[in-house]
């Protein structure tokens, strides 16, 4: 299981438009093959900073992604939106049964 973290600062100007145009991205991920979960969550901490968490079967469902219509579309008009350079974190994990 491949865990994504992309954190991005939105300007707080073109927070409106950056939360629409971002659902087609969220809607159209989460219907991919290889996809665990894909969700967008708000920094409680830091006003204008979102992570968006996203869980994937594995590194060709991540790759599948990366080269989606939906994801190509929407990064050409992330920088329209960031405040600054979108930070990515990677992991590799699995379910634990607690």
């Amino acid at each position: 299981m491949i865990i994504m973290h992309a954190k991005l600062h939105v300007n707080p100007v073109k927070e409106d438009a950056f939360l629409e145009e971002i659902q087609p991205l969220i809607a159209s991920s989460r219907e991919e093959e290889g996809n665990i979960s894909y969700r967008l969550q708000k920094d409680t901490e830091n006003e204008n900073v979102y992570t968006m968490i996203e869980v994937w079967q594995d590194m060709q469902a991540v790759a599948s992604h990366n080269s989606s219509d939906h994801f190509i579309k929407f990064t050409a008009k992330a920088q329209d939106f960031l405040a600054a350079p979108l930070e990515i974190e990677a992991f590799e994990g699995q379910k634990l049964k607690l």
